[in-house]
């Protein structure tokens, strides 16, 4: 009894203890650990203690001098690569890989070197520690489409209106929370988006993106703010009342955070913009404006400012510092009398020098967009082998549904309009309302693809959800910045999901299988061949990427998943973080031996279960 209450003594002033953030959790761990092996071992129990508490005692005396918090590794430019920290005691120490990027990789490629977890043995996966966000903070509101960041030990997760956590990785211990002020809550009580899909960890700060445009620096080890600056003062306009709203995870990248702007569909002005790391000030002399200004070239007769947004982080190919976003549907939406032309640079793929935000190029995946389909998603850049040759591409799906691929120094179009969805048929929206497929959801939304080099494959998560659109017809000067309305869809139209394995050796299907729901999460794929995903019922699953199969799958307590999941590794065990939204806002993060009881799901629920019929 004596020994278990000085554990929970020591792991209390390991917290409280100017120990960096590393070093806390690693004691943390030594902690957990003892309190397992004190009824058996309590001679071994003891001399670890002894040993853990001299480091507790070590590392308070020397983090006097530390000029910054050991998170700020983070910023390493090869994400596979181990970042080891140890306490002054040289009795123990944690390796940790991290999950640096919302993407992983500033390439996007969603791909994680680690091997622990294999299609042998991953029937074995179960939850080993889950936090519930309502519980943590009941103000917390429904959803979640957070991509979660692991470095260094902590995992940093987001919430609906700007919450953020920092968890123990391993332990899912909470070590700090940072919640909007009231400014920011009074500023975003009219928007009807409140999503946020993550933050960047970089330079020992966690830099997140506000709803009403404001980019935020929060210190790694405390959870304090360091400091906040509107967008507006760098970028003209950018503001609630002028439609714009921030959902995206910006990205780091050689000192500078990159961030982009939600607000397409509002009639705002598309545009990427660059920040020094160091203290938030402009890093570009001026942003990559994506459309030209309000009344200018085939903006001349239109009252909005165009669209073009980049409402998902940008990608960055470290060897040439090209810096390539995805960009949104045109404004008015679905009404082009008053735009005339291709309306470039919306529905693109563009690339910009990161050092300068000028433009490299520029390659269109939807012209004169009538059906509200973006090119949303963050392109991804891989070497992978073409025609028998291997070659730098970067590849983008759109809601159009249909899938290209670019050559990445030129742009090149290397596969251009690979249809990835089962039907597809836009019509120019009329009066009296036309079906379009795959609707203004799909085909691909923000989910993001994966690339796995042992196949060759891209999978690319499809969205199968005809809409009914309604065409204007009222006068010119009162069309608003949707352009239309959406109509009822017709009852027997069952929305459904797909995935789809492209060979890029050839650029044609390899394989397809239906999702019981739309695929609205994305892929993240392991060296042993594996991609993790889950679903809007809350089912998480496994795929054999080369043989097109499920080997296994698991039933999450919460709703649905909306985004991909993290991987990473702590003294070589793997782990998957998955969040869930709906009404249970939650986290889940699985390991090999962890607790295998699963939840029910939503369709479950309801007789029949899913209902593919329409399919």
């Amino acid at each position: 009894m004596e020994q278990t209450k000085l554990i929970d003594e020591r792991k209390k002033q390991a917290y409280d203890s100017d120990c960096n953030l590393t070093s806390k959790i690693m004691l943390s761990n030594i902690y957990r650990d003892l309190e397992g092996i004190l009824v058996k071992k309590s001679v071994t129990a003891a001399s670890a203690l002894l040993a853990a508490s001299m480091a507790l005692a070590a590392c308070n005396s020397n983090n006097d001098s530390e000029s910054s918090p050991s998170a700020s590794s983070s910023a390493s430019a090869a994400p596979s690569a181990s970042a080891p920290a140890s306490a002054s005691a040289s009795t123990a120490a944690v390796t940790n890989e991290n999950f640096p990027t919302v993407h992983f990789d500033l390439a996007s490629t969603r791909h994680v070197p680690y091997s622990e977890i294999t299609k042998e043995n991953v029937g074995d996966l179960g939850i080993v520690w889950s936090q519930d966000f309502k519980k943590l903070d009941p103000s917390i509101p429904n959803g979640n489409q957070d991509f979660t960041v692991v470095v260094d030990g902590v995992l940093y997760a987001t919430t609906s209106k700007n919450h953020v956590f920092a968890f123990n990785a391993v332990t899912g211990e909470q070590l700090w929370h940072w919640a909007p002020d009231q400014e920011m809550l009074d500023n975003m009580k009219n928007l009807y988006i409140i999503a946020n899909r993550g933050v960047a960890v970089a330079e020992g700060k966690v830099f997140m993106l506000t709803l009403d445009n404001r980019l935020v620096s929060i210190d790694a080890k405390t959870g304090q703010t360091v400091k906040i600056v509107k967008i507006s003062d760098a970028v003209e306009g950018a503001t609630v009342e002028n439609g714009y709203y921030e959902t995206a995870a910006p990205i780091y990248y050689n000192g500078n955070i990159y961030i982009g702007s939600s607000g397409g569909d509002n009639g705002v002005r598309g545009f990427e913009m660059a920040y020094k790391a160091s203290d938030l000030t402009p890093a570009w002399d001026a942003p990559f404006w994506t459309v030209p200004p309000k009344g200018q070239d085939w903006l001349k007769n239109n009252k909005f400012n165009g669209g073009g947004t980049v409402w998902m982080p940008a990608s960055v190919d470290e060897e040439t510092g090209i810096l390539y976003m995805g960009t949104g549907n045109p404004a008015p939406d679905m009404y082009g009398e008053d735009r005339p032309g291709a309306n470039p640079y919306t529905d693109s793929v563009v690339a910009l020098d990161s050092k300068t935000g000028k433009l490299v190029w520029a390659q269109q995946l939807v012209s004169h967009d009538l059906w509200d389909y973006d090119a949303p998603m963050s392109p991804m850049i891989i070497k992978a082998k073409i025609n028998g040759a291997e070659r730098k591409v970067v590849v983008e799906g759109g809601k159009s549904g249909e899938w290209f691929a670019f050559d990445a120094a030129t742009g090149e179009p290397i596969y251009k309009n690979v249809q990835f969805i089962k039907k597809i048929d836009h019509p120019k929206p009329t009066p009296e309302g036309v079906l379009i497929s795959p609707g203004v959801y799909g085909g691909q939304n923000y989910a993001p693809e994966t690339y796995d080099p042992d196949s060759n494959y891209v999978l690319i998560p499809g969205v199968e959800s005809p809409n009914l659109v309604k065409g204007y017809e009222g006068k010119k000067e009162e069309v608003t910045a949707f352009g239309t309305t959406l109509g009822e869809t017709p009852p027997d139209i069952k929305p459904y999901g797909t995935v789809t394995a492209i060979d890029m050796n050839t650029g044609k299907i390899a394989y397809q299988y239906d999702t019981d729901h739309e695929m609205r999460g994305g892929f993240t794929s392991t060296a042993t061949g594996l991609a993790f995903y889950g679903e809007l019922n809350g089912k998480v699953r496994a795929l054999d990427i080369k043989a097109g199969k499920i080997v296994w799958e698991f039933q999450l307590p919460g709703d649905n998943v909306m985004s991909a999941p993290s991987i990473f590794t702590q003294n070589g065990k793997e782990y998957i973080a998955f969040t869930s939204g709906g009404t249970k806002p939650q986290i889940y993060v699985f390991a090999l031996g962890g607790d295998k009881t699963q939840g029910q799901s939503a369709d479950e629920k309801v007789e029949g279960g899913v209902d593919h019929s329409a399919k």
